[in-house]
């Protein structure tokens, strides 16, 4: 794999070996890399990786906004510049579908709409992933009371658990970029 810059692979390369790839974690060819999905999503760019501690204050503020528990207080997000100016945040966010984990790496625009998400492990059995065209339904889209389930998404037809999940951690995410970035509630929460 090659990354857009040397600055972005020392980054990088810490964090991966930190959480190894998603493809030799589940075995499973679909699953990719985070270096690879941050790489295609924001090319060119220079990545910068942060380690998130949140506050009580913070997690109780990203549930009010989302809707959505936060279970734990530590996230990992990228924040992508292309000469010196943000063109997007990633987070990782690693949550349980049935009794096995799933890690969706959520890419965001700078506004906080939705720019991408990539599956980059998934444990359960591979008929019950989200495909490539279902995620595709989020991208643009803004956080609000319609980014949910049987509203502005469709769900997924013998894979609930996997959709609640997936709409869970995209609300949880945008909240959590908005905490973050110090932007106001979304209007209709």
């Amino acid at each position: 794999m090659r990354l857009p810059r040397a600055r972005s692979a020392s980054v990088l390369f810490p964090l991966l070996a930190f959480f190894g790839t998603a493809a030799s974690a589940t075995g499973q060819s679909s699953a990719v890399s985070r270096g690879e999905v941050l790489a295609a999503v924001f090319p060119g760019a220079e990545l910068e990786m942060e380690r998130i501690f949140l506050s009580d204050q913070q997690a109780e503020r990203i549930e009010a906004l989302s809707r959505e528990d936060v279970r734990g207080r530590l996230y990992v997000r990228f924040i992508a510049t292309l000469r010196g100016e943000v063109v997007g945040r990633s987070y990782a966010d690693t949550h349980i579908v049935r009794t096995k984990r799933e890690t969706l790496l959520i890419s965001l625009e700078p506004d906080g709409r939705v720019r991408r998400i990539d599956v980059t492990a998934f444990m359960e059995p591979p008929e019950y992933e989200a495909s490539e065209r279902w995620l595709q339904q989020y991208d643009g889209r803004p956080a609000g009371d319609d980014l949910n389930l049987g509203r502005a998404i469709r769900p997924i037809l013998g894979a609930t658990l996997t959709a609640r999940a997936a709409n869970s951690a995209v609300r949880r995410i945008q909240a959590m970029d908005t905490v973050l970035e110090g932007r106001g509630p979304t209007s209709g929460r």
